[in-house]
């Protein structure tokens, strides 16, 4: 598929579908594109749907079939407004760091493949603002979801979710403790401490 270059051709882009719940065009908003006026939209196309695809049947379907509606925050980003967002200061990372990342039809340095996306949980946001503790979600997907980067945020308790070719399994926070919490560090029973009374894993119809 041609990165699209008219209404018609993005309209068919948006409607591809994903996953069993989610479409491309779910994928496609972005504050800094509509506020400065650039298109975001895949210079590969094909790449960002076999990657996306990914994202969606192993994170983001299993998220929402065990914990209900998730919010997509922001995902796709084009190589032009990622590097907008860069240079403005909109907390955007280099186009380098954000490769097999936010950028999901662009390899990493090594070659590989990913996709992520900045999701909320509403779920979970309602015990996090009644206190409960932002590890609690980020080892209930290390235990359950073959992820590769988890960055959790403030606001929202939003966090990154990424799938990737070859799966780091780091988990960063910008929430107290800040930090790196995780990295490369397998499964662990002893986790389920911190997230006693959430819902077992679904994997949806």
């Amino acid at each position: 598929m041609r990165s699209p270059q008219s209404v018609e051709a993005l309209e068919s882009l948006g409607r591809v579908r994903l996953s069993r719940t989610f479409f491309m065009r779910d994928f496609l908003y972005s504050e800094i594109s509509n506020f400065y006026g650039v298109p975001n939209i895949p210079d590969n196309p094909d790449l960002a749907i076999q990657n996306g695809k990914h994202l969606c049947e192993e994170l983001l379907e299993p998220l929402q079939a065990t914990f209900g509606r998730i919010a997509i925050r922001s995902a796709y980003r084009s190589p032009t407004v990622n590097a907008l967002g860069n240079e403005k200061g909109h907390n955007c990372g280099s186009n380098e760091s954000n490769a097999a990342a936010h950028i999901w039809d662009c390899p990493d340095k090594n070659g590989k493949y990913g996709a992520m996306a900045c999701v909320v949980v509403p779920w979970f946001l309602e015990r996090y603002e009644a206190g409960t503790d932002w590890r609690a979600m980020a080892y209930w997907v290390h235990n359950h979801l073959s992820y590769s980067q988890l960055q959790f945020f403030p606001r929202l308790c939003a966090f990154n979710i990424g799938w990737h070719e070859e799966p780091q399994r780091i988990i960063h926070s910008y929430v107290e403790p800040k930090g790196t919490l995780l990295r490369g560090t397998l499964p662990n029973p002893e986790f389920a401490s911190y997230y006693q009374g959430f819902p077992s894993l679904a994997r949806g119809a």
